[in-house]
């Protein structure tokens, strides 16, 4: 971890301890303490979300200040290297739309990082979870959360140093605030990228929907699987469907496979959200659909950098606008879909969905038959 980040146990470091970090960011260093006051104790009612590695709870500070921890459940390797990758990127970003470090707490035993708190939940609660019988998603709040997530990707692509590939992007990561501002969150498996590597090999993760087919089947991580990432999440948020659901007879399908024949046909109006009740800017979905159908280009190379794509939404770039609009749909081998547990999921909002920093997966990468990056210069990175 970066020299701006330091351990402290939780019986030893005071409480109110700030940090001044070179990007601006001032975050806080916690007791364990405080943590557990704030919480109440860590209690099952003040519980926003839960995942593999563990469980974020709403907290108020003794200045009144809403927080939401991260704590972890076990001292397990991957659980610390995710803590220490989310600290350290955490410590170095700084923009509107990322969700920022407000501090963190080492112990000898608890490893817990402090947020702050988002009163719209997530996106996917919005989308699929708690409020999306509600309808607070109207067609401006849409285009909002879709041009600010952009802008924050675009930010970690190409406007901080070293690079950074969040390797995580969907509903769940993308928190909203009071004025349904959007914060990208969770960076956990997030990647920084060294000067003059343009992809890198490692072991999969990720939520299965939103993988670009390169690295869900071949481990091949660059920024363009950002992209990918955030077409699929695009989409969802224009038609408001799952990027894979289950039919009848146990048969998933995803969200390209759906969208790809009103595409080709011109059929735009027939993929939004009907719970939108025609309610939306003709020409901006057309616009939003033609970057949805660039990001998620099976081969890597023919997807917009997301500067393109912030540029395109905002319609000042005409890249989408020569396009004629098609879209292959990405078809995953049956042996990953196997390991596809969203789409079995038919509740509405769970803990996990409310908050949603955590549940993404770890699949075994296969092995790449066409070497597509062989004359490349790589970073093997396991």
């Amino acid at each position: 971890m970066g020299s701006a980040l330091c351990c402290c146990s939780s019986d030893k470091v005071d409480e109110g301890v700030s940090v001044v970090t070179p990007g601006n960011t001032t975050w806080r260093i916690f007791t364990y303490k405080e943590l557990h006051t704030a919480t109440n104790g860590f209690r099952d009612d003040n519980m926003l979300g839960e995942g593999g590695f563990g469980s974020v709870y709403l907290g108020k500070t003794s200045d009144g200040l809403q927080i939401a921890v991260k704590k972890l459940k076990a001292m397990t390797s991957k659980a610390e290297m995710e803590f220490a990758v989310e600290v350290e990127v955490l410590g170095r970003v700084r923009h509107k739309n990322l969700l920022g470090l407000r501090g963190y707490c080492v112990g000898t035993d608890q490893r817990l990082i402090v947020y702050d708190y988002m009163p719209n939940l997530s996106l996917l609660s919005h989308l699929h979870g708690q409020y999306s019988r509600e309808v607070l998603l109207d067609w401006k709040r849409r285009m909002k959360i879709a041009i600010g997530s952009a802008e924050g990707i675009l930010y970690l692509h190409h406007e901080v140093t070293p690079h950074i590939i969040h390797r995580d992007i969907k509903a769940s990561n993308v928190l909203l605030d009071s004025d349904f501002e959007p914060l990208v969150a969770d960076f956990g498996f997030a990647k920084l990228i060294p000067e003059g590597v343009s992809h890198m090999t490692t072991r999969v993760k990720g939520t299965l929907g939103y993988l670009a087919p390169e690295y869900a089947m071949w481990g091949k991580v660059s920024e363009s699987c950002d992209v990918y990432s955030f077409g699929i999440l695009l989409l969802e948020l224009l038609t408001g469907r799952k990027p894979i659901e289950k039919l009848p007879g146990g048969v998933k399908r995803t969200i390209t496979e759906w969208a790809e024949p009103f595409i080709a046909k011109g059929r735009f109006k027939d993929l939004v959200d009907p719970k939108l009740r025609g309610n939306f800017d003709e020409n901006q979905l057309k616009q939003a659909i033609n970057v949805a159908a660039l990001c998620v280009q099976n081969e890597p190379e023919k997807r917009p950098s997301m500067k393109e794509v912030v540029g395109m939404l905002k319609g000042y770039d005409s890249r989408g606008k020569v396009m004629k609009t098609r879209m292959h749909s990405v078809k995953y081998r049956e042996e990953l879909l196997a390991l596809d547990q969203t789409s079995d999921d038919d509740d509405d909002g769970g803990p996990e969905e409310s908050y949603g920093v955590f549940g993404a997966m770890e699949v075994q990468k296969m092995q790449d038959p066409y070497r597509r990056y062989g004359d490349r210069k790589t970073t093997k990175n396991v």
